[in-house]
């Protein structure tokens, strides 16, 4: 899969082009900072002053701050969404009528691991930010239901296909579980280095790669499974 396109840095030489490269470097500014204080903890006048210009050019450009926060979450939405759904789309070809839990995941995950793993800043930012958008209800929820919920349900059929005797239930529970981590992943907490004394580091995605898709697919596999015997009788 093709790395992620990255905003031209050439030098600006219309009008055009000097807004579009103002409006490049107010998105990286106002992704740092929201990735890190989350949308309360910013203001107009703290990306101005991270950018180097008045704050009187962020009243003009938007209308309030939520705006802004709303454009930085779209601007690099439809490339994980895109590249998921690509990787989706081949797995779901190659396996022919026979997909596996696993073989779903790691399509799903993976394209995303490698991404915010590749060391863009910028995508790192976004990953943070990503897990505070996806824990936060007052301002999060909204905006993963927007960008996301296409590319999870497209996920869901293809596991259902691997699990034909599984309830939609049990299928979203399973799901929800396997975002919880990845998000954690994408939080890049520091916490797993310090719990496991070093062994294990938050910067390191390939390890992750190497083990959510398995670890997440015996989950679902384990819980459908037993639910389907429960409802039988037989468990």
């Amino acid at each position: 899969m093709t790395d992620a396109p990255k905003p031209s840095r050439r030098k600006p030489t219309t009008k055009a082009d000097q807004r579009a490269a103002t409006m490049e470097q107010i998105f990286d500014a106002a992704e740092e900072l929201f990735s890190k204080h989350g949308l309360y903890g910013v203001t107009l006048k703290d990306v101005a002053h991270k950018v180097g210009i008045h704050q009187s050019l962020l009243h003009y450009y938007f209308k309030d701050k939520k705006e802004l926060f709303d454009l930085v979450i779209g601007r690099r939405a439809h490339v994980t969404v895109e590249r998921r759904l690509a990787a989706l789309d081949a797995y779901e070809n190659e396996a022919a009528g026979k997909p596996t839990v696993e073989g779903a995941l790691h399509a799903y995950l993976d394209s995303d691991l490698e991404l915010f793993g590749a060391g863009d800043q910028g995508w790192r930012f976004y990953g943070q930010l990503g897990a505070q958008m996806s824990n936060t209800a007052e301002w999060g929820a909204a905006l993963m239901d927007t960008h996301f919920d296409h590319v999870v349900l497209r996920l869901i059929d293809i596991i259902q296909q691997a699990l034909p005797d599984a309830t939609r239930e049990d299928l979203f529970w399973s799901y929800h579980f396997v975002s919880g981590a990845l998000m954690l992943t994408l939080g890049r907490t520091g916490r797993i280095d310090k719990l496991s004394g070093g062994l294990c580091k938050s910067d390191d995605f390939e390890a992750v790669k190497e083990r959510m898709a398995r670890f997440m697919a015996a989950g679902f596999i384990a819980t459908c499974e037993a639910r389907a015997r429960e409802r039988k009788g037989t468990g």
